[in-house]
């Protein structure tokens, strides 16, 4: 029989569904415009150099992870006990990137520019110690990849988000798309990646970079972001562990190995 808390998580987890598939609101569409006309202004060799440049941040921080993220904790450990850990967490990077924003802030535009990776290497560090936290290997390439769909999801502009909602619970189809090979990460649309992160943080970061207004929207906005792609992080990672019925027995003790 199904205990109560895990009946709780699985109802979360149809709310959740529903808002990942839900349409995009007038302040999107309107957003979506602003920000289309300003991408079209912009050059293709200013695209192709900040995509690359995105591209090896990620892998940067994709490798550094693997190797500074504690061990995955082991399946004895029950859901609710995963969750606290999850939220200690999560509060831990929330309050480090707050930190970081607000002294980036309030260092004006050049300070501000170098928010973005120092950022983005604060993600995805969380994302690795999320995904161990929930039982995934993080030195399995595979899984690493899956720890991306989970980036791109958080941050995917609206229009598209049920398509990258579908990618991340349709997974064992989705990583059939990808060859047997480490390399097989260079398969990621780097683009369209690039492209929606910059596009769901680039308007209040903006802000950051204002005289006077930069260390108090610095430390809101990145501390707003690491509570954003929490939520789709603990969701997408209590999926994968709920779905999975091995490891989903070995945590309930039902069918020891």
């Amino acid at each position: 029989m199904m205990d109560t808390y895990e009946e709780k998580v699985r109802e979360e987890l149809k709310k959740w569904e529903t808002e990942m598939c839900k349409q995009p609101s007038l302040w999107n569409k309107t957003t979506k415009s602003l920000q289309t006309k300003i991408n079209e202004k912009i050059p293709p060799k200013v695209h192709d150099v900040m995509t690359s440049s995105m591209k090896h941040m990620i892998k940067a921080t994709l490798i550094g992870s693997e190797y500074t993220t504690k061990k995955t904790i082991k399946f004895t450990a029950d859901l609710r006990e995963r969750d606290y850990k999850f939220e200690d967490r999560l509060s831990f990077y929330k309050k480090t990137a707050a930190i970081e924003g607000a002294g980036t802030g309030a260092g004006g535009i050049l300070l501000g520019i170098a928010d973005f990776p120092l950022l983005l290497g604060i993600k995805m560090k969380f994302l690795f110690e999320a995904a161990s936290i929930y039982g995934l290997d993080v030195k399995d390439y595979k899984e690493r990849i899956f720890i991306l769909h989970v980036f791109r999801l958080a941050f995917s502009d609206p229009h598209k988000r049920e398509e990258a909602y579908q990618r991340v619970i349709s997974w064992k189809e989705t990583i059939q798309e990808f060859p047997e090979s480490p390399e097989s990460i260079n398969q990621m649309n780097w683009q369209e990646l690039q492209q929606d992160y910059r596009d769901h943080i680039d308007l209040i970061k903006m802000l950051q970079m204002i005289p006077g207004l930069g260390a108090i929207v610095g430390a809101y906005a990145n501390y707003h972001f690491l509570d954003d792609l929490g939520h789709v992080a603990k969701n997408c990672f209590r999926w994968r562990l709920l779905t999975d019925e091995k490891k989903k027995r070995i945590i309930n003790n039902k069918h020891p190995q």
